[in-house]
């Protein structure tokens, strides 16, 4: 395939990414031949052992550093796909750094991924508004959500919450907005396991 078809395939790919933000959610999944289960709560999970691995995710974070959530691996990661523009992620996001902060100690690293944020000050100025205090990777043409494989849990809507297991698997997915306590009911089961 030419560079130009890719360039238009993901580009078409993140605009359809895009025509789904900030929703209430994406379709529901668990049908077919995927391993995931939809709770009545809205959140998808898979048991362990069945999990898939979360694609690499890495880049340039909001302050210019660079970043790969795969140096996380050995504890649970929350990654949180935002936009500064997407109302219900600017709901969220006091309930997001209050459990990060909570759950540092624990093990637990929150990573947002900023998508579709044309200008990186939009999304300093979001950080800076919520105290966002944990590190996001800036994604403005969304291609890291790109890397997700189709019939996985993956980030379909913003915002969507991930939960990565200690082994860098994707264990839950939520499609919606989250309080703090679906957010703590989300990451506490895969905290729990040896």
């Amino acid at each position: 395939m030419s560079a130009a078809r890719l360039t238009t395939a993901a580009g078409a790919a993140a605009a359809a990414l895009l025509l789904s933000a900030c929703t209430s959610g994406g379709l529901s999944g668990g049908g077919g031949d995927t391993n995931f289960i939809m709770g009545k709560d809205g959140i998808s999970t898979v048991e362990k052992g069945k999990r898939d691995p979360a694609p690499d995710l890495s880049g340039k974070t909001l302050d210019g550093g660079q970043l790969s959530v795969s140096s996380f691996k050995g504890k649970v990661v929350v990654l949180n796909v935002w936009g500064s523009w997407c109302a219900p992620c600017r709901a969220e996001a006091p309930n997001f750094e209050k459990v990060s902060t909570d759950l540092t100690s624990k093990g637990v690293q929150f990573v947002g991924i900023n998508v579709a944020d044309a200008q990186v000050k939009s999304a300093l100025a979001f950080e800076e508004q919520y105290g966002v205090s944990y590190p996001s990777l800036y994604d403005p043409s969304s291609k890291l959500m790109l890397r997700f494989e189709k019939g996985t849990l993956n980030p379909q809507a913003i915002p969507s919450t991930l939960v990565l297991d200690r082994d860098g698997k994707i264990a839950a997915r939520s499609l919606a907005a989250l309080s703090e306590e679906k957010l703590r009911s989300m990451i506490a089961p895969v905290l729990a396991e040896k």
